[in-house]
């Protein structure tokens, strides 16, 4: 008989099913946690960063009330089921995005100051990569329906984001054809690559001036980030991927217009759910268009990008159209609430250990303001975060900054609320021993618990 309290019989969380020649990783049970200390056992701790570009109908968007008696409005009508784990937050901005309309999305977030002198720093995704990494086979995804990546890693380098959901889905789930020896052989040669290129860039950098260091140090520091996916991918070769049901892969599998706007996201969101769900990664960023473009809406009629109807120059229909753009992009990030409430591991609803910010870097896309930042908080529960009204970093004051038009803001009201206040905050949640991101002047303890 099983010693109980040794825990001896306790399943390992990469146990394998093996037989007739085929190999199944289990998916995380009850019977891989602690009997008696659950709570010893580090719960996965999992942030997802959605972005929505080019801002919203400001003056449709904004909410009249802070408080917990807030009113949602029209563009967040389809989050009301959702309003005991959501946090609609206004008044955020990034200092250094003041003005600069061109870089919203790439400072999303990472808070840095970008110009002819100055290139971007770390986001936090990556941040939190850092301590995620360890425990799931990709340290995250970046994804991206029209490539623009939101992800920046140590040295400011933007990594790449995949566009197809078939691809994506085929990365995560479904082995390399050829078997395990075929792909080892072909990390070992890329390995071997990377040393030869490795060894050659030192001898190079001898004969360099000292800005010629500098861009082949940032070439480097992308080598090294494929040297290190080599190694990681080496390291999980004998851990069979999880298994997918037939009718999920069938639905996940395949490539989307974005004519079927609809169908693309939630598409791309099944599949961090799914990722999720299979500890995959604990760590995702989705840009939803970029600040040049934004997708149109063909299926409800809009057949306008975002970035033309933000240009609306109070023009009703072309406000009417962003309005519906802005509720329709809203529901299908419902739609993700949903999958996330519904799915469940071991420790429960993903949703209570999954942070999701949704919001754009843009907030009057007409004019490029950008001083009150659109943003909804949700999930986290489990992690420390609380929910159930609307934080307005606007009424720190009287009001001053305001535009005459209710809900434009071309000045932050409250100078203090850095959005890189709520990155740090999340970044703790997710484990990380620091005091400070980016341009950071303290946290966000509004949403903690």
């Amino acid at each position: 008989m099983s010693n109980f309290l040794s825990q001896n019989w306790l399943l390992n969380r990469r146990h394998v099913l093996r037989g007739l020649g085929v190999s199944l990783a289990l998916p995380l049970l009850d019977c891989m946690k602690p009997l008696l200390a659950a709570d010893q056992r580090p719960r996965p701790r999992r942030s997802v960063f959605i972005y929505l570009p080019n801002g919203v109908n400001t003056q449709e968007y904004q909410m009249k009330s802070a408080g917990t008696e807030y009113q949602l409005s029209k563009p967040l009508a389809s989050l009301a089921k959702h309003r005991d784990v959501i946090t609609p937050i206004s008044g955020l901005y990034h200092p250094h995005g003041l003005g600069n309309h061109h870089n919203c999305s790439s400072i999303w977030l990472t808070g840095a100051k970008i110009g002819q002198a100055e290139r971007n720093s770390i986001s936090v995704d990556q941040f939190m990569a850092q301590v995620t990494a360890p425990q799931t086979r990709f340290s995250s995804i970046e994804l991206s329906n029209q490539g623009h990546s939101l992800s920046y890693n140590a040295d400011g380098i933007q990594l790449p984001a995949q566009a197809n959901p078939g691809v994506v889905f085929r990365e995560l789930f479904q082995e390399p054809t050829g078997g395990v020896e075929k792909q080892r052989r072909g990390l070992q040669r890329r390995g071997s690559i990377l040393d030869a290129v490795l060894n050659e860039a030192r001898e190079l950098d001898r004969q360099l001036g000292q800005a010629d260091k500098g861009r082949l140090e940032q070439y480097l520091t992308s080598v090294r980030e494929v040297e290190i996916r080599t190694e990681r991918a080496d390291k999980w070769l004998d851990v069979p991927r999880p298994q997918v049901a037939p009718a999920d892969r069938s639905k996940m599998n395949r490539s989307i217009s974005l004519e079927q706007l609809g169908d693309y996201l939630r598409t791309m969101y099944d599949i961090i759910v799914l990722a999720f769900q299979t500890d995959m990664t604990r760590v995702a960023t989705f840009s939803t268009g970029n600040e040049g473009t934004g997708p149109a809406v063909p299926e409800i009629g809009i057949k306008q990008d975002r970035h033309s109807l933000s240009h609306h120059n109070g023009n009703p229909k072309l406000l009417n159209d962003l309005l519906a753009s802005d509720s329709f992009n809203f529901q299908q990030f419902s739609y993700f609430l949903d999958r996330l409430r519904e799915t469940h591991d071991a420790d429960g609803p993903l949703l209570d250990t999954t942070m999701a910010l949704y919001g754009s870097g843009m907030a009057y896309g007409h004019s490029h303001g950008n001083a009150s930042l659109p943003l909804v908080l949700a999930g986290g529960t489990a992690l420390g975060l609380k929910h159930g009204r609307h934080v307005d970093y606007n009424l720190t004051k009287d009001f001053q900054g305001y535009d005459k038009h209710r809900g434009i803001y071309h000045n932050a009201v409250n100078s203090k609320a850095h959005l890189s206040n709520l990155l740090l905050t999340m970044a703790q949640k997710m484990g990380l021993d620091s005091n400070t991101f980016a341009d950071s002047n303290g946290t966000a303890s509004e949403v903690e618990a």
